[in-house]
This record gives structure tokens, sequence and C-alpha cells, in this order.
């Protein structure tokens, strides 16, 4: 086990049981902080994510399904109205 100053764990946002890389430069031990998760995915492993994905499951496990759409128009314009936005102007901005 090694201990790491608490300053360091703080400006590293290190945590206990966090996994690092051990490595010999130069005659010295250098530790880097070892991500499991590539960090451009690290928003689906949030707690918040998660609990959504557990929903989605228990509701499929229930067999409950989401609205089924007659084509990519019916959905565009279903999530449109579910935010609140005009389909014609997000089409104008993604050029479509």
């Amino acid at each position: 086990m090694v201990t790491v100053p608490q300053d360091i764990r703080e400006r590293l946002d290190l945590q206990e049981g966090d996994q690092l890389v051990v490595a010999v430069e130069d005659g010295r031990i250098v530790l880097t902080p070892a991500s499991i998760v590539p960090d451009d995915q690290a928003w689906f492993w949030s707690p918040e994510w998660q609990a959504r994905e557990r929903e989605v499951d228990e509701s499929l496990a229930a067999g409950e399904r989401g609205e089924v759409h007659e084509d990519g128009e019916a959905l565009l314009r279903a999530l449109a109205d579910q935010a609140g936005l005009d389909v014609e102007e997000i089409r104008r901005r993604a050029d479509v």
C-alpha cells in the first residue's frame, strides 16, 4: 500500500482505491493515475446515467416499449415537440 499526500490527492482528484500505473524513470518511481474507463466515455458510467440505464432495463424486462415512429421524420418531429423546439429551426441549423 502507498500513501499519497493529501494535497496531491486533491490536485489529482484521487480517491482511496484508485488505480495507479507504476513506472521507473531515471531511477525514480513514477505514479500515474490509471483510467479504467476512457475519459471520453466517463459520462456513461456516472451514477445518474447508470440509474437511467437501470430504469430502461427494468422497463424492457417488464415488457414496456417506447413509442414507435413510422420514419425518421416522425421521430424528429416528436423529439422537437418534446424539447419545445421548432423542427424547421433544427433543420436550418443542421443544414439538412
